[in-house]
């Protein structure tokens, strides 16, 4: 026994020495950072229950400006947040495959355009990108109107003035809104319906990731889905997929019904359209440009399309329920923005007698400014992160391949030297005589470079005709402050506790 411990600790120091003393750890280790523990790194410093991890890494953070490298066991992490390091790390197409935390949603999203790289993640960008044109968008419009004045007929139906809790309250919405838009599935209005499930599945799911995502041994599959929290994850992953399933399901049926039908009218007037032309020219579902691109050569599979699909659910639903949540929440509690918001939207709706459409959503400059400036304080997504296959020189350091960067666009976004008073919500920082000798990469609420997000303009023509509606039909009062919202950390940014709004209705 004592030999076999005895052996156990020399390996441990030459796993020690062999990480942190060859070329790459030398390297690193040049980036200054906490101290790190023998063997384990800086692994326990995130041994904290997930309402505190937020804050451990905000202490780091602001304590190695402006940038630092933490150690995960062997595993070395490079965490930037300044302008010029994240222009370096997001315009290289050599450095443009997702970092580790993405693999832990990999049983879920599989390689989807969030997760994959090389031609995989090429080929798909190519084949999606189409159905988020401007002229796609136009149809959308209509369906963020819908949900928007869904949105005010369920608040009043409330007596009086009420309060609400926001997440719950506005994620519902964003849920329904991409599955009609992006899956042309729309969802019942129904309280026990497949959506509640969904929802709280993707929270809990979320939690799980971050959870194994720091403690290493539970890396290994075996050992994962051996444990409790493996089991729970493979019941989420149930959920999850089979909400997905279920509307390719629907989509696939109702798609092939309506081609069948489009080839018999073509042959009797003996025009033969491919099911590629048919989708481009009738502006259908991104589902539908993934059901026929298998249809017309199998160019993606049953697996590629549940990527996808679950991929633009979770990201197109849960980002912009956080950004809305947050939106809202500091309009409440800022009563002049608020109000010179709401001035606009009446102006805008008073020229057009009542219609909310792309033209009215497109004047609404100010709102606009709010939205952008909501972004900055609580971007969506509060971190990215990329694994390096050959070294990368960033500013001040050179980071090796075999290393993983992480970019925090959330600390990036608060850095006083490119925004003063950056804890101050203050929608005039974009004004164009401001944003003008920017830097470009000092806001990036939506990533930047070759891997941006596909859905950035589907996002912002949403969030505003929502808080729009919102605005017109109510005044704001705030019960909760935004600041002082204990965040979790997660994919997303997500509030760890309610954020409460009082609605007034509006007397017109």
């Amino acid at each position: 026994m004592m030999v076999i411990l005895v052996f156990f600790v020399i390996a441990l120091c030459v796993f020690h020495f062999m990480v942190h003393y060859d070329k790459k750890g030398i390297i690193i280790n040049k980036i200054p950072g906490p101290k790190a523990v023998p063997i384990f790194g800086n692994i326990l410093s995130f041994m904290v229950p997930q309402n505190k991890l937020w804050n451990v890494k905000r202490k780091i953070n602001n304590e190695f400006y402006p940038i630092n490298r933490t150690w995960n066991f062997g595993r070395p992490f490079v965490n930037i947040y300044h302008p010029d390091d994240a222009e370096k790390l997001l315009t290289s197409m050599k450095h443009i495959e997702k970092g580790d935390i993405y693999h832990m949603t990999m049983p879920w999203l599989g390689t989807g355009l969030l997760t994959s790289a090389g031609s995989k993640w090429q080929k798909r960008r190519k084949m999606l990108t189409p159905a988020f044109h401007f002229n796609v968008l136009l149809d959308f419009v209509d369906i963020f109107v819908e949900n928007g004045e869904s949105l005010v007929n369920s608040l009043k139906s409330e007596n009086g003035p009420f309060v609400k809790d926001l997440v719950p309250l506005l994620t519902k919405y964003t849920l329904n809104a991409i599955c009609e838009t992006a899956m042309g599935t729309t969802l019942h209005d129904d309280v026990n319906s497949r959506d509640t499930d969904y929802r709280s599945a993707v929270t809990q799911i979320g939690d799980l990731f971050i959870y194994r995502f720091f403690r290493p041994w539970l890396h290994p599959d075996k050992i994962f889905y051996s444990t409790s929290v493996g089991v729970k994850q493979s019941k989420l992953l149930n959920i999850l997929h089979g909400f997905s399933n279920s509307i390719i399901f629907d989509r696939k049926k109702y798609y092939n019904n309506v081609v069948v039908k489009k080839n018999i009218e073509n042959q009797k007037s003996e025009k033969l359209d491919s099911d590629m032309e048919f989708v481009k020219k009738k502006r259908m579902a991104m589902l539908d440009t993934l059901i026929a691109a298998q249809n017309n050569g199998h160019q993606i599979d049953d697996v590629g399309i549940r990527e996808e699909v679950d991929t633009f659910i979770f990201e197109g639903h849960d980002t912009t329920a956080m950004a809305l949540c947050f939106a809202v929440s500091l309009l409440a509690e800022h009563k002049e923005i608020q109000e010179q918001a709401r001035n606009e939207v009446d102006d805008v709706l008073r020229e057009s007698n009542g219609k909310m459409g792309m033209a009215e959503i497109q004047k609404f400059f100010y709102l606009e400014r709010c939205v952008k400036e909501a972004l900055r304080l609580y971007p969506s997504v509060p971190m990215v992160a990329r694994n390096i296959r050959e070294d990368l020189q960033l500013k001040n350091y050179v980071v090796p391949a075999g290393s993983c960067v992480q970019l925090y666009i959330y600390d990036l976004h608060r850095d006083p030297k490119f925004w003063p008073n950056p804890k101050t919500y203050n929608p005039d920082r974009f004004l164009p005589d401001r944003i003008q000798g920017r830097h470009p990469y000092s806001y990036i609420p939506f990533s930047a470079g070759a891997r941006n997000c596909i859905g950035q303009k589907f996002a912002l023509l949403e969030l505003k005709a929502l808080v729009a509606h919102i605005l017109h039909n109510f005044e704001l009062e705030a019960i909760d402050y935004a600041h002082e919202i204990n965040i979790l950390a997660d994919l997303v940014i997500r509030p760890g506790q309610p954020i409460r709004v009082k609605f007034i209705p509006r007397v017109k």
